[in-house]
């Protein structure tokens, strides 16, 4: 692999990682319990943390296979769905075709919007990274409303709201950010 471009974090990427009110430290009243066997989104941390997953990961677009992988990773965020990333050996780039760079996470960095079988801005992938999480340099992410995505044999759903990838499945507690509400958190 070629050298990772990493960008720096200036300012504006600091003011806009420490905006946040909650850390993963404490859970916020309002938040839903887990019982055994579930997660809490408030229980993740932030700064998000990278995850190996060990179950199997699919993605399709109709009956074509789009990524398939048992070497996934996961970003979980505070109060955020879990994100999953698959390696770039695991994705059939003959049906994928690179867009242009379309936004900026001030953790990750500059993704480039993917567009999947005919689907604009299906996934994303990180083309430039902050430096801690360089791992994750041009690893594909895929949006569960444009296409199935699957942890295990879970179709997940998608994480509220329109612009997070999160992947929501029956293990997850929230409430979840993503909604016009959730704004503040």
């Amino acid at each position: 692999m070629s050298q990772i471009p990493i960008l720096p974090a200036n300012p504006a990427i600091l003011q806009a990682r420490a905006k946040w009110q909650y850390t993963g430290q404490k859970r916020p009243a309002f938040a839903q319990h887990p019982e055994p066997g579930q997660e809490s989104v408030w229980d993740y941390p932030r700064p998000p943390r990278i995850e190996t997953v060990s179950a199997p990961i699919k993605v399709m677009s109709g009956e074509l296979v789009v990524a398939a992988t048992t070497a996934a990773k996961r970003v979980l965020e505070t109060a955020g769905a879990p994100t999953y990333y698959i390696p770039p050996d695991d994705i059939d780039t003959s049906l994928v075709e690179f867009g242009e760079p379309a936004s900026i996470c001030e953790w990750k960095g500059l993704a480039q919007s993917l567009h999947v079988d005919g689907q604009a801005d299906a996934g994303w992938r990180y083309i430039q990274m902050f430096e801690e999480f360089a791992e994750l340099y041009q690893w594909p992410s895929f949006y569960p409303t444009k296409l199935k995505c699957f942890v295990g044999e879970e179709q997940v759903t998608a994480q509220p709201g329109g612009y997070y990838g999160g992947w929501v499945t029956r293990a997850l507690m929230g409430p979840i950010k993503g909604s016009p509400d959730s704004s503040g958190w």
